[in-house]
């Protein structure tokens, strides 16, 4: 440490040497030899003698005053060069206001002026050599090691991305140069580089020139054009990295600490949300909010977008402790004029529920707590009925004694004509929630959508995990597909649709076009910077119990009707009633008494009270 600190110090010792003898140099070649009636007498002599002593303390003091020999030649820009200038600039005219004021004999106006001007070219201009000499040793050194790069993109994101590599990163980088779809930047330079063509051009850059790695350098894109490039690089099979979107920019940091890998919901390219911001904010703000299931994916992505309309107090109730920890941890710090309690407890658990309801008495309740995968429940369907059905009814009628405003049930595209148990237990929620409606103040509503991208259990983490392993990427069904949503995306049009809700409604929300779950295998392998089948195989392993080929956002009978959000839509409404509701439930409750009962007869009784449930094998 100590060597790293005289090294420093020795470094800004020989710079203002360096600085001084330009100076005294500057002075002596304007006096000297830039006017050829000059006459060397001992006037001239003290003249110059005078104005030399006089700029070294001058120019010292304002190079000082500047902060010029804080900088690290190096990573100079600019921005410092301009601080030499200005240094000199000021200094020049000090000097020659001094010698008036003190009435001392120094150079004329002319002959002072130029030597500032020397100056500050030349204190510049052997910096650029230091610093130009000190690069172009790293990069002969490292020649061998860099990685071929390849940018995105020719406006300021990218320029800043060419600025950083230059100067902190030209040992790890060499730039071979740059796509812009702007005909008429074709064959310019940013910074040094040449923009080589369009976006037409990368496969056959990536090709001829060996590229290692591309950075997508454009922040401020749509989403169509984002989509087509980020599918042209997916081709070249080189790895792949992007800055965010302008929306989600971090500027307080270095513009390469943006860069991250890209993520499949940049190839999906879905439009950003559009929202109705205050209509939410008059349901939430200074309200007490309760969401159970909170440390889930869904749950804990809703405790942070309902924080940010500031709620007087939230409830974050789970029962798994170690994800509501976690998301207690991060409101708390992020939040701290936000009341915020965690409690753990089972939806299961009437005690429990009845104390917290009574305790908080929630303004509004979001239901997002369930068992939610179909394989797992399909080996244990009693545990799916016990805490997905019974679990909801708990808090339907809790939310219905404490008179809560308005309670929202986190539902699925697996209850619309259900092909498993974890799909017919959900249905059966939205049931007893629209049943539940009619006989209640409270305002009982469900938001239905598909899966989520990153969910906990989702596809997409099993495929990375599968690929960083070295594959094989196992897909159930070579044409099976699904709908996507990212998590933010589905919260927010779940927070949008509670706005228009009336009670009774099954909110339906536009999950874009079905994806193929074999064809987002081959994106996110792409995008890792490997080949399918050559570098990670793909293996067809067949449908598992109660998985469908194709999910479905609507039940036939129900059809759809807008509201003033084009991405989302109302179910028609359910005719069901409380007493059917009850029937099935007492089915249902005599089910789950019996451990050992058989999986045909829970699956019977299951297909009593949700007439749209078949098994896959029964689908026509």
């Amino acid at each position: 440490m100590n060597i790293l600190i005289n090294k420093v110090k020795l470094t800004k010792v020989i710079l203002c040497v360096l600085d001084i003898f330009i100076i005294i140099l500057s002075y002596f070649v304007t006096k000297l030899f830039l006017f050829d009636d000059i006459i060397l007498n001992d006037l001239t002599i003290i003249k110059l003698s005078n104005t030399i002593i006089l700029a070294i303390i001058v120019y010292e003091f304002f190079l000082n005053l500047f902060e010029v020999y804080k900088n690290i030649t190096i990573y100079e820009s600019s921005k410092e060069y301009f601080s030499y200038a200005l240094a000199s600039m000021a200094s020049c005219n000090t000097v020659f206001l001094l010698g008036i004021i003190f009435n001392i004999e120094i150079v004329s106006p002319k002959e002072n002026i130029l030597a500032g001007i020397f100056i500050a070219i030349a204190m510049v201009f052997y910096r650029v050599v230091i610093k130009f000499m000190l690069t172009n040793k790293i990069t002969i050194m490292s020649e061998n090691e860099r990685k071929n790069l390849l940018i995105i993109g020719g406006g300021e994101a990218a320029t800043e991305v060419v600025k950083n590599i230059k100067s902190t990163l030209i040992s790890s980088y060499n730039i071979i140069g740059i796509i812009d779809d702007n005909s008429k930047k074709e064959n310019c330079k940013i910074n040094g580089v040449k923009i080589l063509g369009n976006r037409n051009d990368i496969i056959k850059i990536c090709r001829e020139r060996k590229i290692d790695i591309i950075f997508f350098a454009i922040s401020n894109i749509d989403t169509k054009n984002k989509k087509e490039i980020l599918a042209i690089c997916q081709e070249t099979g080189v790895k792949l990295r992007i800055l965010p979107g302008i929306q989600d920019f971090i500027t307080d940091k270095n513009i390469m600490q943006n860069l991250r890998d890209v993520e499949i919901e940049d190839i999906l390219g879905r439009d950003p949300i559009v929202l109705d911001n205050s209509n939410i904010e008059e349901l939430i703000k200074n309200n007490t909010i309760l969401i159970t299931g909170a440390g889930g994916s869904i749950g804990s992505e809703l405790c942070r977008q309902i924080a940010k309309y500031e709620p007087k107090e939230m409830v974050l109730f789970d029962i798994y402790e170690n994800n509501l920890y976690d998301i207690e941890l991060e409101l708390k710090a992020n939040y701290d004029n936000i009341k915020i309690d965690a409690i753990i407890g089972s939806v299961r658990d009437k005690n429990k529920l009845d104390s917290v309801f009574q305790k908080y008495n929630p303004y509004l309740v979001f239901h997002a707590a369930a068992h939610k995968h179909v394989p797992l429940m399909e080996e244990s369907p009693l545990e799916a009925i016990k805490n997905n059905v019974f679990g909801t009814y708990n808090v339907v009628n809790y939310c219905d004694k404490y008179n809560v405003k308005r309670c929202i049930l986190i539902s699925t595209d697996k209850a619309v004509n259900p092909t498993n148990i974890m799909g017919a237990t959900k249905r059966m929620c939205e049931m007893i929630i629209q049943a539940k409606d009619k006989v209640s103040k409270t305002e009982f509503v469900a938001v239905r959508f598909g899966n989520v991208l990153g969910s906990n259990g989702s596809v997409v983490p099993l495929f990375k995990k599968q690929i960083a392993k070295g594959g094989p990427v196992t897909v159930t069904h070579k044409d099976i597909t699904r709908f996507f949503m990212t998590i933010p995306e589905a919260v927010q049009l779940v927070l949008q649709a509670i706005t228009y809700a009336k009670g009774g409604e099954i909110f339906v929300l536009d999950m874009g076009e079905p994806v193929k779950i074999y064809d987002l295998a081959v994106s996110l392998i792409k995008l890792s910077g490997l080949q399918p089948e050559i570098d990670i195989p793909i293996k067809i392993t067949g449908l598992r119990p109660g998985e469908k080929l194709y999910e479905e956002i609507l039940m036939s009978e129900e059809g759809l009707k807008s509201t003033a959000h084009s991405k989302i839509f109302i179910a028609k409404p359910s005719k069901i009633t409380m007493e059917d509701v009850e029937k099935k439930l007492a089915i249902l409750e005599e089910t789950i008494k019996d451990e050992d009962i058989k999986l045909s007869h829970i699956k019977a009784n299951m297909r009593k009270v949700v007439p749209t449930y078949k098994e896959r094998n029964e689908e026509k």
